[in-house]
């Protein structure tokens, strides 16, 4: 057991293969990039190869790197799933459920009802991770992921929860002021950076569907939802919205939609429980309540 690593590095080493970049690693483990980078260095010095091929950029896995991941993954899989039996066991892990989403999505649709679900279920407790990638997967303690897409997905019991669609929205002065469809693409837009690999379509995306060519005026640049929604109602521009990040603020008149600017990208969301934890009453719970509470949103009696 004295040849083994410490659990730390391995950790780190998961997180940078799983991510494929260091950065986004150190932001979900909430550590600096250079600690991932000696922490990298410390495992190869331990293991006594090379496992990151730093001639290229970004750094990829080596050969016995990707051997070692895979290895580090099925290890950390076991023990994860042993705690969990643990603490079924020990009657915790029945009272709770961890639920992995975007930011935009708790902030803006999935915190403001959860008190529905206390309600109903007032002995389990709901804990919300939304990763920095902004893509909700299953890891080690992920109940249920909510995510965006075009189609359901196939890694765990997935329901349907509701159809996206997208609308430029501002404060209502500033759409007052756009005026129509046509001025839209020399206007201030507000963007979010998000890879193109996460479906998720920008500005470039929704002009060119719209039949506007490509954006023309100034831009505000974000990191998330979150941001791009203050920026809009700070009247510093017109962002793309999202219904299930837009749709409240909209009704409660605080931003306004843009005349004949909804836009359907065919994409939806979907809840999705992972395997392991469908047998879970608490996750079972979860699945049960988000769709009834989906449904009824979007019928409007939520």
């Amino acid at each position: 057991m004295d040849r083994l690593p410490t659990l730390r590095l391995l950790t780190i080493f998961d997180a940078v293969h799983r991510l494929g970049s260091m950065q986004l690693a150190a932001a979900e483990l909430n550590v600096t990039r250079p600690a991932v980078s000696q922490a990298i260095r410390a495992l190869e010095e331990q293991v006594g190869v090379v496992l990151m091929d730093r001639s290229v950029k970004p750094s990829v896995p080596t050969e016995a790197g990707e051997r070692l991941a895979q290895a580090t993954r099925s290890g950390l899989r076991q023990i994860g799933d042993m705690i969990e039996e643990i603490r079924f066991s020990a009657g915790v892990a029945g009272r709770q459920v961890t639920v992995s989403c975007t930011l935009g999505m708790a902030t803006h649709w999935l915190m403001p009802r959860l008190g529905s679900f206390y309600a109903r279920n007032q002995e389990i407790m709901v804990n919300v991770q939304a990763p920095p990638t902004d893509m909700p997967a299953f890891a080690a303690g992920i109940d249920i992921a909510l995510r965006y897409g075009a189609q359901a997905w196939t890694d765990g019991w997935t329901e349907k929860l509701f159809d996206e669609r997208v609308c430029p929205v501002g404060r209502p002065e500033v759409i007052e002021r756009l005026g129509t469809l046509r001025e839209l693409a020399a206007a201030t837009l507000v963007h979010v950076r998000a890879p193109r690999s996460h479906g998720w379509a920008g500005w470039t995306d929704y002009l060119a569907a719209k039949g506007l060519g490509r954006p023309r005026g100034p831009a505000q640049l974000f990191d998330n939802y979150v941001q791009a929604v203050q920026a809009a109602l700070d009247g510093r521009g017109v962002m793309l919205g999202w219904r299930s990040i837009t749709e409240a603020l909209v009704a409660e008149g605080r931003l306004a939609a843009l005349p004949g600017g909804e836009c359907d990208f065919g994409t939806a969301y979907w809840a999705s429980c992972a395997p392991e934890s469908r047998q879970k009453p608490a996750a079972a719970a979860f699945m049960e309540w988000i769709c009834e509470e989906a449904r009824n949103w979007t019928t409007g009696d939520g």
